[in-house]
């Protein structure tokens, strides 16, 4: 099994997010899920990529929801 593990400086590269807001994040336990090795706080890709893909929105599906209720 091989896992790509990320720092919490790479994952404030791909979402855009601060690195203070990564940190609030873990400790009100919400955000993207992280994992803890020792002191050392890492991301797996495959968790981060899901996260944004969650969060992503689709012009196209609210166009067409506004033209059923429209």
């Amino acid at each position: 099994m091989s896992v790509q593990l990320l720092n919490e400086r790479q994952v404030s590269e791909m979402t855009g997010y601060s690195l203070s807001k990564l940190r609030k994040d873990r400790h009100f336990m919400r955000g993207i899920p992280y994992v803890k090795l020792g002191k050392s706080v890492r991301y797996l890709m495959d968790d981060v990529e899901n996260y944004v893909y969650q969060h992503r929105i689709d012009p196209n599906v609210l166009s067409s929801r506004e033209e059923c209720h429209g």
